[in-house]
């Protein structure tokens, strides 16, 4: 298939897309977000987007979510059903749906997101009104007891996600997050380290982020590249290749 054919056809799947983004939304009423991005551009990805949970809106860049995605390439699977916590501490359920073309190539993906907090607060609301357990009914002390205190729901441990509109401000919370001291006390295998897991994150796939982690790291750029290059051999020299009788 010609490239301007597969082009188009990514073209005609987003198209198609567009209507099912804001039907979901309109079902799951205002505590549902659902996004639908292109990873061919990642800095501005969102090509629609219905409710507003994490605030973006079209034109804005993809989460660290999404950079973790394209970063798997074709190997991208679907993440389902899963929390996070935004930068204010808002508790998010989220799935993230991979949109493969013809060939398998990974080059979007639908988002739905629902606020779990919202959620879970409406549930503590109708425990409250449900009334706690107590040994009287309504026939008295011998009546069947009240209905049972479901208690207040208890908020799970959520890893904290950087949503915005500007792929420069998911970048540096990348950075500062996985940078535990500063970069002058970092050894040199600490500092293949910070580059080998931003790279895993996708960070390096976003144009002229190189540049800009660089700046955040205080490096120059010609440094930045080096221990970029550096932490890609050493991850090609430590993976095992596959043979013949051996597990794939």
């Amino acid at each position: 298939m010609a490239e301007q054919d597969i082009e188009a056809q990514r073209d005609a799947i987003l198209a198609a897309l567009v209507p099912v983004v804001d039907g979901i939304a309109a079902t799951f009423g205002p505590v549902c977000e659902v996004v639908l991005h292109d990873y061919r551009r990642p800095e501005r990805s969102v090509v629609a987007v219905a409710g507003s949970v994490t605030g973006r809106g079209v034109g804005g860049a993809m989460s660290e979510i999404g950079m973790r995605v394209l970063a798997r390439g074709d190997e991208a699977a679907d993440e389902l059903n899963y929390l996070t916590r935004t930068g204010s501490g808002h508790l998010v359920k989220s799935s993230t749906m991979v949109l493969r073309d013809a060939t398998g190539t990974v080059f979007g993906a639908l988002c739905v997101n629902v606020d779990a907090g919202a959620v879970r607060q409406a549930q503590t609301l109708l425990s409250a009104l449900a009334g706690p357990a107590g040994p009287a009914g309504p026939a008295g002390p011998a009546g069947p007891a009240g209905p049972p205190s479901l208690g207040p729901a208890v908020e799970p441990a959520a890893p904290v996600t950087t949503f915005d509109n500007d792929i420069d401000t998911v970048v540096d919370a990348l950075v500062d997050a996985h940078q535990d001291t500063t970069w002058a006390a970092l050894d040199r295998p600490g500092r293949l380290a910070l580059f080998r897991n931003l790279d895993e994150r996708g960070v390096f796939a976003v144009r002229r982020a190189i540049e800009q982690v660089a700046a955040r790291l205080g490096i120059s750029r010609a440094s930045a590249y080096s221990y970029l290059s550096q932490a890609r051999a050493a991850v090609a020299t430590t993976t095992p290749s596959t043979t013949e009788g051996d597990p794939a």
